[in-house]
């Protein structure tokens, strides 16, 4: 069962007051219903979807809608919920103020009157047109898919009236608005007071990050180990073309036990190497002095190099 799935039926087990059940009706009629003259088609794969809006239209205008269940065998075997609606057609249509004179009717941002509405007006639309990739095998990505450009704007425009920083695109001859951010997805599912897909979502972002952090980290210190590596053979090099050419003499004690120290711990990084020569003998010295005294041998070596061209 897929995340938008669970989602869906969780958000359908919930009780909802009549207000909200007639936004919700009126936004699911508009966007996804086959409207004939004497005829409401509404066809979904998930069956939570399906009871929530038969027992929707059944209390909202005592009509018995027929429902017919069909097997689908292509791919795999999945059943189709139809509910269609042949009593009183003209008065559901005019009482949601969607059809008119064969006609739909545009919505209009003051057909919501209060948040609870425009809350519940988005919910309906996400039970038919919307879906939410599974977090844990993929990028966060929340998405309702439209047919008409004009369904996708008043989407749109609600909200971001609602807060929510949606995008607009075109793709195959539908229009589809998306959010790529996991925060405002999680804003999302929580405003549909689906606690235990909050939950889940959360949980799941949660470790990604943490993973994420943990990745960032290794890299960081990978990064380093290399930088200390190559730095450590660069210093080498430098030691190596002082002793062939007898110019050791010529640094002073200090600079003489960084260079012994070096010899011993090529891998080490300037802090390890401060920490050994600290324990290990008389002189107190801390990363910054010890890549003091490397930078006095490159100066030397580079001095020695000048005087020899």
């Amino acid at each position: 069962m897929t995340f938008s799935t669970k989602l869906k039926e969780e958000i359908c087990n919930q009780e909802i007051t009549r207000t909200e059940m007639v936004c919700e009706l009126a936004s699911v009629l508009r966007y996804d219903a086959n409207i004939e003259e004497e005829k409401i088609t509404l066809t979904f794969e998930n069956g939570s979807v399906a009871r929530r809006l038969y027992k929707d239209i059944k209390n909202l205008f005592s009509v018995n809608p027929h429902i017919i269940v069909r097997n689908q065998k292509r791919f795999r075997n999945k059943q189709i919920y139809i509910i269609e609606m042949k009593e009183q057609v003209s008065h559901i249509l005019n009482s949601l103020n969607i059809w008119k004179d064969k006609k739909l009717i545009p919505m209009r941002r003051e057909n919501l009157d209060s948040p609870e509405e425009m809350v519940a007006y988005v919910r309906g639309c996400f039970l038919v047109t919307g879906s939410i990739s599974d977090p844990s095998t993929s990028g966060y990505h929340l998405e309702y898919v439209f047919s008409r450009e004009e369904d996708a704007n008043f989407l749109n425009e609600l909200l971001h009236e609602m807060k929510f920083d949606t995008k607009i695109t075109e793709r195959n001859n539908k229009y589809m608005i998306y959010l790529k951010s996991a925060e405002e997805i999680s804003d999302m599912i929580r405003m549909f007071e689906a606690p235990l897909s909050l939950f889940s979502f959360e949980d799941i972002r949660i470790y990604r990050d943490h993973k994420n952090m943990v990745n960032r980290l290794n890299n960081c210190e990978i990064a380093n180990q290399e930088k200390s590596i190559s730095a450590g053979m660069k210093q080498m090099e430098d030691i190596m073309y002082l002793k062939e050419h007898d110019l050791v003499d010529l640094l002073d004690e200090k600079t003489k036990i960084v260079l012994d120290y070096r010899l011993k711990y090529q891998e080490s990084s300037l802090q390890e190497l401060a920490d050994i020569i600290s324990l290990e003998t008389d002189y107190k010295i801390g990363k910054s002095g010890v890549n003091h005294h490397f930078i006095k041998m490159k100066k030397l070596v580079e001095q020695h190099k000048k005087n020899d061209k």
